[in-house]
């Protein structure tokens, strides 16, 4: 994986004292500063409930903060319009805990989905699709329908939906959650394998085993503040 002092200075995500609270209760996350370099690997950990999924959702830019500062892609995102927004969505790939899979249509066409709007052909993606629906070991459901499919069936197939275009930044939220152990070290070696390529990724999750067998950066959020690392009480540690 990418080191980051190699492409310091090079941040595609930038926290800059962010803050976020819904309605007129405490600070969810409160004066966060963070970095993710491009190219970057990151896990993000924490208790549940501690925010790391209103982390993500600034990200991906779901949610806007209550204040501070958010740059991504090298771009204020509040100073945005709407439509420049969206364009930088497109850039980012997400897989949810609800997967969001489109109930009418096939395993085959959902993950094809960003590349038909996108305006591609279908017959300069078919083959990826088949190659990566193969991967992820679902190519004996490519014409099933999300509703017959198990739950950690619909999240491999919403994985391969966030990665078929190769994104600029791919953000997972537990993305092994609901898959056996022999399918989350595959799922996990498909987004290292991305992250050689170039995408940026950050992926949130309470496996701490996984954490510990990868060389990738760590952020934890505790009483919602962000540190560096699994302890944050080691000095140094936070953000």
């Amino acid at each position: 994986m990418s080191s980051p002092e190699a492409i310091s200075g090079q941040e595609l995500v930038r926290f800059q004292r962010v803050g976020l609270r819904y309605g007129r209760g405490p600070e969810v996350l409160s004066d966060v500063n963070l970095e993710l370099p491009r190219g970057s690997f990151t896990f993000l950990t924490g208790p549940s409930g501690a925010g790391k999924s209103t982390l993500l959702k600034l990200c991906y830019l779901h949610l806007a903060p209550s204040r501070g500062l958010i740059n991504l892609f090298g771009q204020d995102v509040a100073l945005l319009s709407p439509a420049e927004q969206q364009a930088l969505k497109r850039r980012i790939g997400v897989v949810l805990q609800d997967f969001r899979l489109i109930d009418h249509l096939s395993v085959f066409e959902n993950v094809a989905l960003p590349l038909r709007v996108a305006g591609q052909p279908r017959a300069s993606y078919a083959d990826d699709v088949v190659e990566l629906l193969q991967w992820v070991g679902l190519g004996h459901r490519m014409q099933a329908l999300p509703p017959t499919l198990s739950g950690g069936e619909q999240q491999r197939a919403a994985i391969a939906r966030a990665v078929i275009a190769k994104p600029d930044l791919l953000i997972a939220d537990e993305p092994t959650g609901n898959v056996d152990p022999v399918i989350g070290r595959r799922l996990i070696r498909l987004f290292t394998e991305m992250n050689r390529m170039g995408t940026t990724v950050l992926i949130a999750t309470h496996d701490v085993t996984t954490i510990r067998e990868l060389d990738a950066r760590v952020l934890r959020i505790e009483n919602s503040h962000v540190f560096k690392g699994l302890d944050p009480d080691k000095p140094g540690n936070t953000l």
